[in-house]
């Protein structure tokens, strides 16, 4: 398959978590691919502001657990084709030392800000009357159990349901919804991780040198996916190429749900 194989000209998507990692390649990719018109979200005003687009670009500046946020988007976005439902944060620690706190952040963010973002992109495909696609970024630690993952994995094992029940509840308006889970994907998540900054210092400060050792730990490819990768995969899920598919979870790992 080549670029011409995925046209997205006329066409406009909204993508949460846009400044960095997944949702920033998801914007280039979309926006190689000719994608008229982007509508951009993420709290990290200056990494969003700079992604530079070839298409109309409309950035909206906050948090996508702040509901007020999801009023913006439908004030500011207009009519939308696609969503990639992608802001996350990554959290750590076990169930008997978990504090509290830090379960409801990742669960506000992760799930809760999955939620109202969902219900801006339903109602702005639904605005169009045609019908429309939607990925939600979720993760292999939504189905796969490892110790000290336990807000995180439950929180991304709702996005997967939710993009489920979605795409039941949807289906007949010809709303596609689907959702990714990926493995290891090298991106700035990894860096807010006390244990991967101890890797870092272990490699003598060389973020590139821990990423491959903690792949070849994990995965058996031996390797992480770059956000580019997993853009690609997403985008194929946006496209009309995966016209029959949805209520789907694509698992991109490397392997290590084997």
């Amino acid at each position: 398959m080549t670029i011409a194989d995925f046209d997205f000209s006329g066409r406009s998507a909204l993508i949460t978590g846009a400044a960095s990692g997944i949702g920033a390649a998801c914007a280039r990719w979309l926006d190689r691919r000719g994608i008229a018109r982007l509508i951009l979200v993420d709290r990290d005003e200056a990494a969003l502001g700079k992604l530079e687009l070839d298409s109309e670009v409309r950035r909206i500046f906050g948090d996508v657990t702040d509901p007020t946020v999801g009023e913006r988007i439908a004030a500011q976005a207009g009519a939308i084709d696609h969503a990639i439902v992608n802001a996350g944060i990554a959290s750590g620690g076990t169930i008997a030392d978990l504090n509290f706190a830090e379960w409801r952040r990742t669960m506000s963010i992760n799930l809760d800000g999955a939620l109202l973002s969902l219900q801006s992109a339903i109602a702005l495909i639904r605005q169009r009357g045609a019908g429309g696609s939607i990925v939600l970024t979720a993760s292999i630690s939504g189905t796969k159990a490892e110790p000290g993952t336990a807000a995180y994995g439950a929180s991304k094992a709702g996005v997967l349901q939710l993009a489920r029940v979605a795409a039941k509840e949807l289906a007949a308006e010809r709303i596609r919804v689907n959702a990714i889970a990926p493995g290891g994907v090298d991106t700035p998540i990894w860096d807010d991780q006390p244990f991967f900054a101890d890797m870092v210092a272990q490699h003598g400060g060389d973020r590139a040198a821990a990423i491959a050792a903690l792949a070849g730990m994990a995965t058996p490819l031996g390797r992480y996916a770059t956000p580019d990768e997993i853009a690609g995969q997403i985008g194929f899920l946006l496209s009309d190429m995966a016209a029959s598919i949805t209520g789907t979870v694509l698992v991109s790992d490397g392997g290590y749900s084997l």
